[in-house]
């Protein structure tokens, strides 16, 4: 090593060691959790606790006319007649039965239409113009239609809310398969994956947060033509019972059902968000 290189290293060294951190260093926070949601779970029970107590001041008051939106209060004792006379399991099982039965095979078709359309280029060319046309049709417009076919029963009102969950599902799922990865895809391919091993272990998952966001939206939509079928030719259910208090101007029967609507939303929110924590534990 010639003199003129060990003198450049030795004050290299030296600068090195002569540095000193400033006095107002502090650690940089660790950054690797990318946008992770947070939990905070008082947060949503006080926003509603706080809504419906102004709610309940406006109408003691006077601020909020009674006969245009009735108290709170006056709502929840039209719930506890409905639970008194025991005429709310009577519509909630009837309601039930049709959201259950109608979202669940209109799920289950459009996974399954949705899938075919997205890994398969002749599905897609055939079956995508279908979708695309008849999903714009507003659905409750084809519930005369429906009750022709399978009657004034439960076959009408189970077919609008299959038909009307089972396009947003199939668009959620099909849009969901052509946003993976294809570099996964040609890296499973060049690992010598069989077809339904790719779709199995890459397509699927890679999917499938689309796909659960479809459910939400379809679940929604689910509800808003479970209470337009029920009001057209239904003696129980949440929908025939809004109308019937909306015909007798009992706002406090009639909010006490939006109020159902609103609880029933809640809970099938609720269920999807668990099944997106079970299945897509892989993201955190």
């Amino acid at each position: 090593m010639s003199l003129e290189t060990a003198n450049t290293l030795h004050a290299t060294t030296t600068s090195q060691e002569d540095v000193v951190a400033p006095p107002d260093a502090r650690p940089v926070p660790f950054r690797g959790g990318g946008f992770k949601v947070r939990k905070y779970r008082l947060i949503s029970p006080l926003v509603f606790i706080v809504l419906i107590g102004l709610w309940e001041i406006g109408s003691r008051t006077g601020f909020i006319s009674s006969i245009a939106l009735p108290a709170p209060s006056e709502a929840f004792r039209a719930f506890q007649d409905l639970v008194r006379t025991g005429m709310l399991w009577t519509h909630l099982e009837a309601s039930l039965y049709r959201l259950s039965v109608g979202w669940i095979f209109g799920s289950a078709l459009g996974v399954a239409v949705g899938l075919t359309i997205g890994l398969f280029s002749l599905a897609r060319a055939g079956m995508l113009p279908i979708v695309s046309a008849l999903f714009p049709i507003p659905k409750i417009a084809l519930l005369p239609l429906f009750i022709v076919w399978f009657g004034i029963g439960e076959g009408s009102k189970v077919a609008t809310i299959l038909f009307g969950t089972f396009f947003p599902t199939v668009i959620a799922t099909y849009g969901g398969v052509d946003n993976v990865d294809r570099n996964l895809i040609r890296m499973g391919q060049s690992f010598g994956l069989s077809w339904f091993s790719i779709v199995r272990k890459i397509i699927i998952p890679g999917a499938l947060p689309a796909i659960l966001s479809g459910f939400r939206i379809s679940a929604s939509i689910a509800i808003v033509l479970l209470v337009a079928a029920e009001m057209i030719g239904a003696q129980y259910g949440i929908g025939a019972y809004i109308l019937m208090a909306g015909a007798l101007f009992a706002t406090d029967q009639l909010i006490a059902g939006v109020a159902m609507l609103s609880i029933l939303g809640l809970t099938v929110s609720w269920l999807i968000g668990k099944a997106e924590q079970y299945f897509l534990n892989w993201r955190t």
